[in-house]
């Protein structure tokens, strides 16, 4: 017989991994594979941030290079 975990048992489980992300990031200990694991994380929960509201991320988007697609490509 198959047994599924509770929801308090999953909550738990969600919170406990998003807690042990954050202190991580905190910490300045996280690796590449924490970050892109968090990203997953956020996304797989549906979490979004629109870059025009809010700072932080307007200056992270700051930082990377425009390319023009047309010059760019290779012939």
């Amino acid at each position: 017989m198959t047994k599924t975990a509770s929801m308090d048992v999953m909550e738990a489980l969600h919170a406990s991994v998003a807690q042990e992300l954050i202190d991580r990031i905190k910490s300045g200990d996280a690796t590449a594979a924490d970050i892109s694991n968090a990203i997953k994380f956020l996304k797989d929960n549906g979490i979004e941030v629109r870059v025009d509201k809010n700072p932080l991320m307007t200056s992270l988007a700051h930082q990377f290079p425009v390319f023009d697609n047309e010059a760019d490509t290779v012939q």
